[in-house]
């Protein structure tokens, strides 16, 4: 990884190993920012506050090396991600002002893809995970993720199940509650469906009317003015004398037939007269039949403005924003078949609560294979954890798990019993420890001294690495509050590990430095910053020292560098 501006570390290059790599340093020299680069670089959350002062930004490049064909490198090539010689890079950008910037394999890419790529890549163990494990959801979950498949596939059932559960009771609950406000629109849909099929409105109806209407309210005018234009186009019988418009046209065509013959546009031009006076024979027949077929009768008007009086009132009730008929019909399409889902509903309780008594049998039985899972492995993951705090000077300790119910009248049937349930079961889940023989198994956090609780932790974040399937576990002073035979039992504990898988821990006990096949020194300059000179690799004489820095404060101590060499010696003759 290369680090610039992320804060006590100005510019610095940090080089991992394969197998097992301490990081060290006096406190506040910075080894911590060599865990924060690495949650960003998995994207962690980008906090402005850790931008150096009088830098513009921080930024964290890193170059894993990820076997071919993983599911990391195919998530990452989905996203368009280049491979740099089979190894992906990855940047993260964080501005002074918050805004943060991630890129992977050459190609920029939200920051919520390198967190999905972490889980692949990269366990953390550190003191925050200590915290949260205390947590007795935590602690479900951790038994969980040991169990594996084991619980994954009931819980997978459990949870759709549960989700179904919960959709069918709040909609049986609706029913039943409202019962009352869903009794009062069924009446008022009826009421108005009533309405709507005692008028029997058709689509388009209110158009038509409307035209006969305005036809019928001016039928005097409209008979008048079709007669005399009848009278300018055939005639008026009343007047012989009288010229129209048809005579004119049959004069001029016969004023043409009799020289057509000579000119043949002239002959076409006879032709189109001939034409007109067809057309007007045509209009004035119309006419006529017009004259004589429209209804001038009062009465009809009348009934006329009756039906669209009743026409309007409905759209004004229940047309959308007083349209048309034909909204009225959609509303009333509409009304339909939510007053047939009203009028259903002791039928619909019926059907959910069949459907819900199902849901909580199955709930039940998923349970209590969820109950049976956890329990199998609970004594195995138990077992693990007492293995590993007798490597970690704890012999006489005993892990145990706590796994109960709580009877609730609402619940769940499980093992003969009504207890309660939730998105994840039935159980109620607590890791205890009975420190030596004769205590009393007692939570893990009040069973447990500093120390011990640090070991117990270490000891169940070992077991956690040896059922992960990432190449890479990070331990961030986890061996806090440790020291003595412990702590060597530590470092012996996670160079085992180590033979699998690259290990770094950020260390301040020499008894666990001395295991590691790399040590790092993270040191600070004059002016309190971290360089590129500030991580260096320590081999031979420089590691001597620092481990006897570690060991007494002073670097120079023959005591504490005899007891440094001693601890070299020890730990490659136990590698």
């Amino acid at each position: 990884m290369r680090i610039r501006s992320l804060g006590v570390i100005d510019d610095a290059v940090v080089e991992l190993s394969p197998g097992f790599t301490a990081v060290t340093g006096e406190t506040g020299a910075g080894k911590t920012m060599v865990v924060t680069s690495l949650g960003l670089l998995l994207g962690g959350r980008a906090d402005p506050a850790l931008v150096r002062i009088g830098a513009k930004n921080a930024v964290v490049e890193g170059r894993i090396s990820v076997p071919a064909h993983t599911a990391a490198i195919v998530r990452a090539e989905e996203a368009g991600a280049e491979l740099d010689d089979g190894a992906l890079l990855i940047s993260r950008t964080v501005s002074a002002e918050g805004r943060s910037r991630a890129h992977l394999g050459g190609r920029s890419v939200p920051v919520g893809m390198l967190a999905e790529l972490a889980d692949e890549l990269v366990a953390v163990h550190g003191q925050t995970d200590q915290q949260g494990l205390l947590k007795l959801s935590r602690q479900r979950a951790a038994l969980d993720r040991y169990a594996g498949d084991a619980v994954a596939g009931p819980l997978a059932k459990y949870t759709e199940a549960y989700r179904r559960l919960r959709a069918v009771a709040t909609e049986l609950d609706e029913i039943v509650t409202r019962a009352r406000e869903r009794a009062q629109e069924a009446d008022m849909l009826r009421y108005g469906l009533d309405e709507v099929a005692g008028v029997e409105p058709r689509a388009g109806e209110d158009v038509e009317l409307a035209e006969e209407a305005e036809r019928l309210g001016h039928a005097e005018a409209l008979s008048s003015a079709a007669t005399a234009a009848h009278a300018a186009l055939a005639g008026n019988p009343e007047d012989p004398e009288g010229i129209d418009a048809a005579t004119l046209v049959a004069g001029a065509q016969r004023a043409l037939e009799a020289v057509r013959s000579h000119d043949p546009s002239l002959a076409a031009l006879t032709d189109r007269i001939g034409e007109i006076g067809i057309l007007l024979g045509d209009v004035a027949g119309e006419l006529a039949g017009y004259a004589d077929d429209l209804d001038a009768d009062p009465l009809r008007l009348a009934a006329v403005e009756e039906r669209r009086a009743a026409l309007t009132a409905l759209t004004r009730k229940y047309g959308r924003d007083g349209q048309d008929i034909a909204s009225v019909l959609a509303w009333a399409e509409q009304g339909a078949g939510r007053l047939t889902e009203l009028d259903g509903d002791d039928e619909r309780i019926g059907e959910l609560t069949a459907e819900r008594d199902a849901l909580r049998t199955e709930l039940g039985g998923l349970a209590q294979a969820l109950t049976d899972a956890r329990t199998e492995a609970a004594e195995r993951f138990a077992a693990a954890v007492t293995a590993e705090l007798a490597s970690l000077a704890m012999p006489h300790a005993r892990v145990s798990f706590d796994l109960r119910q709580t009877e609730d009248a609402e619940g769940v049937e499980v093992g003969g019993r009504t207890v309660a349930y939730g998105p994840s079961g039935a159980d109620e889940v607590e890791l205890l420890l009975a420190p030596h023989p004769g205590a009393p198994p007692r939570p893990i956090a009040k069973g447990a001294s500093g120390g011990e609780l640090s070991r117990v932790m270490l000891a169940v974040e070992v077991v956690f690495a040896g059922t992960d399937p990432v190449p890479t576990y990070l331990f961030d002073e986890v061996d806090a509050g440790v020291g003595g035979k412990a702590a060597v039992e530590i470092g012996r504990r996670l160079a085992r590990l180590a033979k699998s898988a690259q290990v770094v821990v950020v260390t301040h006990l020499p008894q666990v430095a001395a295991f590691a096949d790399r040590q790092l020194l993270v040191e600070k300059t004059n002016d309190g910053s971290v360089t590129r000179s500030g991580v260096k690799v320590l081999e031979g004489e420089d590691r001597i020292r620092e481990l006897s820095r570690m060991l007494a404060g002073q670097e120079d101590s023959q005591t504490a560098r005899a007891h440094a060499e001693e601890l070299l010696a020890a730990a490659r003759a136990d590698a």
